[in-house]
């Protein structure tokens, strides 16, 4: 992700534009902290569209079935 400073992102928005979209968010700083991330539209709509964890999870791929079994062995004492 480029840095850029509020002035420079200011001066050359038209480049930062440009930038997002070719490469990914932008952040722009201010006073030499983190202010902003500039991110492209698309992707701004992929993160509002509603979406709750629960709904990623339950439409996530499906893999093998885990194997849950648990091992027969006594637990061994420990001494703290």
């Amino acid at each position: 992700m480029h840095t850029w400073q509020l002035q420079e992102a200011k001066s050359r928005f038209s480049e930062l534009v440009d930038c997002t979209l070719a490469e990914g968010p932008q952040l722009v700083t201010r006073r030499g902290h983190e202010a902003v991330v500039i991110i492209a539209a698309p992707e701004f709509r992929r993160m509002q569209s509603g979406l709750s964890l629960r709904d990623v999870l339950l439409s996530a791929p499906r893999g093998e079935a885990l194997d849950l079994k648990r091992s027969v062995e006594p637990i061994r004492e420990l001494e703290l």
